[in-house]
């Protein structure tokens, strides 16, 4: 298995950028090859240096990671985070 995790720090407005992140994420869930999902929001009483969002996604193999981020509905999510995000961290490790 593949865990994919991908934190986004947001620019201003972060609650609106994080509620329209979150809800435009659903989308991730229809990729078939996608096994768990998570989308994840800091708690607001924690450190302002943290991240401001979260996916969490598992894959059964590298193969499924790299179909996820070629396939449509990722391709226009990213898009979209692009216009949102000012900085972005990802790490992808077996479990």
């Amino acid at each position: 298995m593949i865990r994919h995790i991908c934190m986004f720090t947001l620019k201003e407005d972060k609650a609106a950028n994080a509620a329209e992140f979150v809800l435009r994420a659903q989308s991730l869930r229809a990729i078939p090859s996608v096994r768990a999902f998570s989308v994840v929001t800091n708690d607001p009483a924690t450190p302002k240096t943290n991240y401001d969002v979260s996916l969490i996604i598992d894959f059964d193999d590298v193969a499924g990671l790299t179909a996820y981020q070629v396939s449509p509905e990722h391709v226009a999510f990213g898009q979209f985070v692009g216009t949102i995000r000012i900085d972005r961290a990802c790490i992808d490790y077996a479990f």
